[in-house]
């Protein structure tokens, strides 16, 4: 009990100690006061155990010390802000691209972004003098002063980028400026320099690479292992670009992968644009919307666009909006937007909406959020409310009147049902439902179905079994050997000038023709030369020969410098082989004439490089063009080459018109005049075989090989469509008006 004894009971101890030290001198008893620590009484101990004891006063804390944070640390917080998943990274690259004056983008990602993002230009590229601070927060060439802020039109501004970057990943600058003899590489971690820059070949523009992004961000990592997601997220960013920026020319892939899964070039409008990106179903239901206003005291800007119709059938909403050509979101339109679909449209209120707005720079904020994706604008709502009306009276107009164009399938017992699935369902073909069936107009019905054999040329004729070569030519093993020769590298030599031959060919390419090759239905050969193909409710004769030399053309420049090598013993004297070549076509190879010519053609320009490359290209493409085989078609009149003809002389002349015919076929068969043999009955089966076999050889690769390649990589020149290389023989409309005045 001497625990109790503290100064804070003092008080009560002495009054409880005073009292008993009264009693007991009362009693005759003498006690001190102060020995009452350990009394002798129970009524003593139970006194000082009611006392209840008081919580242990509070202990008094500091105020926290305030630090200044490290600069590293400082830098890898604001660059998880910036950088805050691939595609992120890949809009900051892109738009410093864009700033560049560039004309052609390409992106190739690994991992969703994770591992390699890579994105190359033709811009101005980087200066020298610039290298060792290119990467160093704020450094920017955009604007000098706060004030240009407010007149800005560049897509960055506030250098924090590329310098975020290098903070959670490794990043490599490959560059080269208008003049240089040669580029320069160097690599930046933190924001500096790792070396100094080293000369390199270097194509014009830029070249940014970054690796293993967010190495150090274990967290961040975690949450982004999705590569798949990532990467949809990254073809949906380029899809974005590319249908506003039409004068450049965009592509995006996987690493390794020989199909990008972004491919535009430079186009006319938007809408083609959109056409190419977002496919031909989007781009037949949209219309075009146009809003503006130029009084001072209210707004003052300039809208246009295009939006869906009442067609448009869509899962999830699709809008694009750039403000002074800055792609960017505006939550606020896009719910008067959303509004007006679903008051309007209520079975199309998921709409697809591309919107550009043109205000004065003054009147646009660029810098309220840390990734750029917003803006603030000067008398927002008043804008939002006038396209907001714009759109509800274009909707309005357009919903007075609408089209199905709807058909329904009769399955035929031959062919099963293909289903094919699209990101944006088309009202064109849509899936019949219970008894619900409505009829498209007779004149827009396409009859033929690529999956549907039936709707081939050969299922109206008589075709004859060709034994084994059916077997030898079976559709598998042909998409083997395709398949091992798209394994090989396909990606295109760091040359300059195969580069500017692909920029060619891309910056070429005839959209209306290039729709055709995707989308057509092989239909039959029409003869030696020209195929038929069905493209919706056209009909068109392709001639195979242009379109297997230009396909070739293009393989050659995209696989240069990634074919399979023959090395040889000695160097090949190339001019002399070319020689060789030249007289085998001659009649008379002994013969001297024209050698002069013959040496002139075999002359190579070895000094200019395109030149050279784009010669040996063409030559290769008509090397292995599907030409028609050198025996003669032995359908119709040409099976008459085959007839074995009667001599009317001696009869030892049979063996040498046999040899003839061995070699060839024979000349002799044909009535020329001063022939004096007289056709016979007999044919020449085993010259009969070989020429069946080359030509369904032929047409077999051109079904199976050619047009599925055409789908995947020609891109037609525009000089197709006038040379006589897609000659258009029918249109389902103007045949059903003539039958229709019958």
């Amino acid at each position: 009990m001497a625990s109790l004894w503290v100064p804070l009971y003092r008080r009560e101890l002495s009054d409880i100690t005073s009292s008993h030290y009264f009693h007991s001198q009362s009693s005759g008893q003498s006690m001190d006061p102060y020995t009452a620590a350990a009394p002798p009484t129970d009524e003593w101990e139970m006194e000082i155990d009611a006392i209840e004891s008081p919580p242990p006063p509070p202990l008094l804390k500091e105020p926290p010390k305030i630090r200044r944070l490290d600069e590293s640390v400082v830098n890898r917080i604001a660059a998880g802000e910036v950088i805050q998943r691939p595609v992120s990274a890949i809009k900051e690259l892109v738009e410093n691209s864009l700033d560049a004056n560039s004309t052609s983008i390409n992106v190739v990602v690994k991992d969703g972004g994770l591992k390699l993002i890579q994105v190359s230009d033709d811009g101005h590229g980087i200066r020298y003098e610039d290298l060792p601070i290119l990467c160093e927060r704020h450094t920017t060439s955009k604007l000098s002063t706060f004030e240009d802020l407010q007149s800005i039109k560049s897509m960055g501004f506030r250098g924090e980028a590329l310098a975020s970057m290098t903070y959670v990943a490794h990043v490599t600058v490959t560059t080269i400026t208008k003049g240089q003899l040669h580029g320069y590489r160097v690599s930046y971690r933190d924001g500096i320099m790792e070396n100094e820059p080293k000369a390199c070949a270097a194509v014009k523009g830029t070249q940014i690479m970054v690796e293993n992004l967010f190495y150090n961000m274990a967290a961040r990592r975690k949450t982004l292992q999705n590569s798949a997601d990532d990467y949809t997220k990254i073809v949906d960013l380029l899809s974005r670009f590319s249908i506003h920026h039409t004068n450049l020319s965009f592509s995006c892939r996987k690493h390794g992968a020989a199909r990008a899964d972004v491919h535009t070039v430079a186009t006319s409008s938007s809408l083609d644009a959109i056409r190419s990106v977002y496919g031909v179903s989007v781009a037949r239901n949209l219309m075009k919307v146009e809003a503006s206003d130029d009084d001072p005291s209210s707004s003052i800007f300039e809208m246009n666009g295009f939006i869906s119709n009442a067609s448009y059938s869509a899962k999830k909403i699709t809008m694009v909006l750039y403000i002074n050509d800055r792609l960017v979101e505006c939550s606020a339109l896009k719910r008067a937007i959303e509004v007006v679909y679903a008051a309007t449209l209520p079975k199309a209120s998921k709409p697809f909406i591309y919107m550009t707005i043109m205000l004065p720079p003054e009147h646009v904020d660029v810098n309220v959020h840390p990734t750029k994706r917003e803006v603030s604008l000067l008398n927002q709502e008043i804008i939002v409310g006038k396209i907001q009306s714009a759109v509800e009276s274009k909707l309005r107009k357009s919903n007075e009147t609408r089209t199905f164009q709807e058909q329904t399938m009769e399955l035929l017992s031959s062919s099963p049902l293909v289903t094919r699935k699209d990101s944006h369902s088309s009202p064109s073909l849509p899936v019949s439902t219970g008894s619900r069936s409505q009829k498209v107009p007779v004149q827009k019905m396409v009859r033929t179905d690529s999956s549907d054999p039936a709707g081939r040329l050969h299922s109206y004729l008589d075709a004859k079994p060709l034994g084994e070569q059916e077997s030898r030519n079976s559709l598998t093993a042909v998409r083997s050997s395709v398949r091992q020769r798209r394994n090989n590298p396909t990606e295109a030599a760091d040359l300059t000038s195969i580069q500017l031959l692909i920029r060619e060919i891309d910056s070429n390419s005839h959209c209306g023709l290039l729709d055709i090759v995707r989308d057509c239905t092989y239909v039959g050969m029409a003869d030696d030369v020209y195929a038929l193909l069905q493209h919706n409710t056209r009909l068109y004769l392709a001639n195979v020969v242009n379109l297997s030399k230009e396909l070739m053309y293009q393989q050659v420049l995209r696989r240069f410098a990634h074919f399979n090598g023959i090395q040889l013993s000695d160097p090949t004297p190339l001019q002399e082989l070319i020689i060789l070549a030249l007289r085998e076509e001659d009649l008379d190879p002994d013969s001297n004439e024209n050698d002069d010519l013959k040496k002139k053609i075999a002359e190579v320009d070895w000094e200019e490089e395109k030149s050279c490359f784009q010669a040996v290209s063409a030559a290769l493409g008509n090397f292995y063009a599907m030409h028609p085989p050198l025996l003669p078609n032995p359908s119709g009149d040409g099976l008459q080459f085959y007839q074995k003809s009667k001599p009317a002389g001696n009869p030892s002349d049979r063996e040498s018109e046999h040899n003839s015919i061995t070699h060839g076929f024979s000349f002799k068969s044909m009535n020329f005049e001063g022939n004096d043999k007289e056709m016979g009955d007999d044919i020449d089966e085993e010259l009969l075989s070989e020429a069946k076999s080359a030509w369904a050889q032929r047409e077999w690769s051109i079904q199976h090989v050619l047009f599925p390649a055409m789908r995947l990589f020609l891109k037609p020149p525009a000089s197709m469509a006038t040379n006589g290389t897609f000659v258009q023989v029918a249109s389902l409309e103007k045949l059903y008006k003539i039958f229709e005045r019958c």
